[in-house]
């Protein structure tokens, strides 16, 4: 079986080449040849050993993923779905931006977090995605928007990793992938423009901010534990006292002076003013006085299984209002390609669900407010 060169990262690649016989500094040409040019064909690397690229044909590959389609949305973003085999299909969006194009990727074919608000979660867990499999979605993106675009610079300047999956859930290949994108033979991107979003996976929060530590985005969407053991499950396992305290000390490496909270916000459920007055109380008791994390406030696109609304535009601004006047940064995120469905959370890709995770999201009760006199409950079943 042919190796697939996508699925090392430099050091990886510098090792299988030294099994082969040659010198380390061939990796580093491979690597470039790969990644910043976009070769797939070992005879297009002028500047290589013809006795090499054939030693590489017979025991080697550069794979990327077939695309199965592309859509493209009325404000330009544009998402891909890649066929990962097996049955098993994952989606990546580029949103181009005045001053950024930022490429969101998957991690994983579905998820097994399950969140109430996420269409990739309701549709169950099949597998881990490999790190070529997750390279190749960025190999792909920016090398074929090159040629869209008639450029050879850089088009994508940020990577998300806000796509299919709980990233940290899949660190094995995770690691390589993130150590290829920052590489300067590689895409060379800034530490603080590569964004790992987590739903609390909280001791491999810790051994990222060892290994590479990058932007970090933990998707919090309520401000107690008992909320957000229905919106998020995985709080059942690592509640917000372990996460809180996991996410301060990610700071000490960060390559930002703050963490970013994603919080989707859900008419009647999570959006009220007392539930930006506990988040902002939540918060504080953790910060040792300091302002040490933003808010990236997330309307809901609303999928026909969630069961869920989006928040009125009004009562966002309200929720941001408490916040940004406690003196935090507060933003709220612009809905780009939801006419593609390729809005955050939206993402579902095609997947066979192989863990039962969409049977047991069905099986949940829809959640909302109740009054005020048992507001410290935050909601009830219905």
């Amino acid at each position: 079986m042919l190796a697939n060169l996508l699925d090392h990262d430099l050091e990886g690649l510098a090792a299988f080449c030294e099994r082969l016989g040659e010198k380390r500094f061939r990796a580093t040409q491979l690597f470039r040849w790969i990644h910043q040019k976009g070769a797939s064909r070992f005879d297009d690397m002028s500047d290589l050993a013809k006795s090499l690229r054939d030693k590489l044909k017979t025991c080697a590959c550069i794979q990327g993923l077939k695309v199965l389609r592309e859509h493209r949305s009325a404000d330009g973003t544009i998402k891909w779905l890649f066929d990962v085999g097996g049955g098993d299909a994952v989606e990546a969006v580029f949103i181009p931006e005045d001053d950024r194009g930022t490429l969101c990727v998957s991690s994983q074919a579905g998820c097994a977090v399950g969140c109430r608000f996420c269409s990739t979660g309701h549709q169950g867990f099949s597998r881990n995605l490999g790190t070529g499999e997750i390279v190749a979605q960025l190999w792909f993106a920016e090398h074929s928007l090159r040629r869209l675009l008639g450029r050879d610079d850089r088009v994508i300047s940020n990577v998300v990793m806000m796509g299919m999956g709980e990233p940290l859930q899949n660190y094995a290949a995770l690691l390589p992938a993130l150590r290829t994108m920052l590489d300067d033979h590689a895409y060379g991107l800034s530490r603080r423009r590569l964004t790992v979003s987590t739903s609390g996976v909280v001791p491999m929060i810790e051994r990222l901010g060892r290994d590479c530590p990058v932007a970090l985005a933990v998707s919090l969407h309520a401000p107690d534990d008992l909320l957000r053991n229905h919106l998020v499950p995985l709080n059942r396992k690592y509640p917000l006292a372990e996460l809180l305290p996991a996410s301060v000390a990610y700071l000490d490496t960060a390559p930002r002076d703050f963490i970013t909270f994603e919080y989707c916000m859900l008419d009647g459920v999570n959006d009220q003013n007392a539930h930006a007055q506990a988040l902002v109380a939540l918060v504080r008791a953790y910060g040792g006085g300091r302002i040490w994390c933003k808010f990236n406030l997330i309307p809901f696109n609303a999928f026909p299984a969630a069961g869920l609304s989006g928040s009125p535009k009004e009562r966002i601004a309200a929720f941001a209002r408490i916040l940004t006047d406690a003196g935090f940064v507060a933003t709220v995120r612009k809905t780009r390609g939801d006419d593609i469905d390729a809005a955050c959370g939206q993402l579902a890709g095609d997947v066979r669900d192989r863990t039962g995770v969409a049977d047991r999201i069905a099986q949940q009760r829809t959640i909302r407010l109740v009054p005020a006199a048992v507001a410290a409950a935050g909601f009830k079943e219905v």
